[in-house]
This record gives C-alpha cells, structure tokens and sequence, in this order.
C-alpha cells in the first residue's frame, strides 16, 4: 500500500516543470496586473479587505473590477505556487534548491495577502506599495529558480560556467545593483504622478526629478555592468551559449527599457508606457537573476549549439 501510495504521488521531472513554469508566469502576471491597479488609480477601488465593500465582490465601478480582478489574479499565483511547492515534494530527484525555492515562492506569495490588506489599510501609503511590489518580485523570482532547476532535473546539469570570480561578482555585485535599479525606479514612480487611487494618496514627499537622478545614474552603472558582462561571457561563449543568449536577452530589454524611460519621462509619464515600464523592470529582473543562478548551475541544454 505504502508503495502504491508514493507511486500516486509521484511527479515526474517534465511535469514539474510544467507546474513550475505555470507558476512563474501567474507571478509575472501579479506584477503586471498589481501595476495596473495602480497606475490607474484603481487601488482603493474596493475600499476595505478582504471583501469589496459590503460584499466579498464588486457590485459596479471600473476601480473596483479592476482591483478585485488583481485579488483574483493573485489568488491563482497564490494556488500555482502552492501546487508547485506540493509538486517538489513529489518530485525524484529534484535538488534542495528546487523545493526550497518552490517553497519559498509559495510563503513569499501568501505574504501578499496580509500585505495588500495592510496597504489598503495604510490608504496607499508609497512604502507599503512599495513592499507589496518588491514581494512580487521576490516571488517571482523565486519561482523562475524552480523552473531553473526543473529544467536542470529534466535535462541534466551542467558544470558551472566560467572561473569562480566571475560568478561572485554577477552574484555579489551584479545582482545588489539590479535590485538598487529596481527600488529607485519604484521610488522614482512613487514620486510621480500616479499615486494609485483617484482620492489623496500620501506621498513620499520627493521631488520626481531628483528621484529620476537617482534612478538614471543607478541604470548607468547597471548598464556598465552589463555590458562587462558580455565581453566576460563572449570569452566561453562557444562552451556555453546558452547563457550568451540570456545576456542578449537582458540587453534587448535594458536598451528598451531606457529608450522608454527616455520617451515616458519626456512625454510627462503617461500610465500606459509607464506599465510597460513596469513590465520591463521584471523582465530585466528575470534575465540578470537567471543569468546569475545559471552561471553556477546551467542546464544542459545551455552548452548546446
């Protein structure tokens, strides 16, 4: 019986992966949509948590659809993570930093909820979207390491790629910057002109230009960074030019993502390129965390021509 039992449970590798990388997209997809809550000024829409006003749904309003669509959105990553997580357990084989990520992605998701209570709570206060959103991020991240590593199960692991140094310093430097790229952009947004709710929204009380400084030189550097990366990377492209390709990747996305940041703020930050924006910053997110787990545990298919 007991067999019979494990038997049922069993999850293979290619299984996992497809649980795995529905997971992440979900997560991608709670990013995008908690963006264009706010953007819209839809994050009072339901005006208390977890109901939408007098009942658990909206009755009318396009803020209140719109924000109770972003609950719904979040509640389908919420379950996602939890049948990745629960898949993991399930898995022969799959490394410690398959489950622990799959499980960590699952907790860091279900922090959300209290968090979205706390900031509707907080009438939007800029911190606590803040922290919402870089909690987002955080799961998503999460989750793209456990389709990382489902990969890996599925189709073997290589040997890590390139001398030790170069991999401390993408992990240690490169991605402590990626992340600094990130909060300033959200603090530059939070000083913009989209507060998130039609009602008055407290601000950080910063200025936008100074914000945008910040943010700029804090890309720049990035930017730098990236473009070292590649003539590092082009040394043993030929062993692994898999992971070249993640670096294209991250730089198609960092030079439109500065062509935009160029076009929105000239153009007095109009809500849709400002999403795209948003959309853009977890996409660079993705490559540079992608880019520096890979370098220490490539799949396989990565040292392919």
């Amino acid at each position: 019986m007991a067999v019979a039992v494990a038997s049922t449970r069993s999850v293979s590798a290619r299984s996992f992966l497809r649980i795995a990388l529905a997971s992440c997209v979900a997560l991608f997809l709670v990013i995008t949509s908690g963006a264009f809550v706010r953007l819209t000024g839809s994050g009072l829409g339901c005006e208390n948590w977890p109901s939408c006003g007098d009942k658990p749904y909206p009755e009318q309003g396009f803020h209140a659809f719109v924000e109770f669509g972003n609950r719904m959105v979040a509640l389908v990553g919420i379950v996602l993570t939890l049948v990745a997580w629960l898949a993991s357990r399930w898995t022969t084989g799959l490394s410690r930093w398959g489950r622990w990520s799959a499980l960590c992605a699952f907790l860091v998701a279900i922090a959300q909820i209290p968090m979205g209570g706390i900031t509707i709570a907080l009438d939007l206060h800029p911190l606590a979207v803040m922290t919402h959103f870089l909690l987002g991020l955080a799961a998503f991240g999460l989750a793209l390491i456990a389709v990382l590593e489902g990969w890996s199960l599925r189709d073997g692991l290589a040997a890590p790629a390139g001398p030790s140094w170069l991999r401390q310093l993408v992990t240690w430097v490169g991605l402590p910057v990626c992340v600094t790229l990130v909060v300033t952009g959200a603090v530059a947004t939070a000083s913009g002109p989209h507060p998130g709710s039609s009602e008055e929204v407290e601000r950080l009380g910063l200025g936008i230009v100074d914000t945008v400084y910040v943010h700029v030189r804090a890309a720049a550097v990035f930017g730098i960074g990236v473009l070292v990366m590649g003539w590092l990377l082009g040394r043993f492209r030929a062993a692994y030019p898999g992971l070249f390709r993640i670096w294209v990747g991250l730089l198609v996305a960092l030079v439109a993502q500065a062509i935009l940041g160029e076009v929105q703020y000239r153009n007095a930050l109009p809500w849709g390129l400002v999403l795209i924006h948003v959309v853009l910053a977890a996409t660079i997110w993705a490559f540079t965390l992608a880019l520096a787990f890979t370098l220490w545990r490539p799949p396989r298919p990565l040292t392919r021509q």
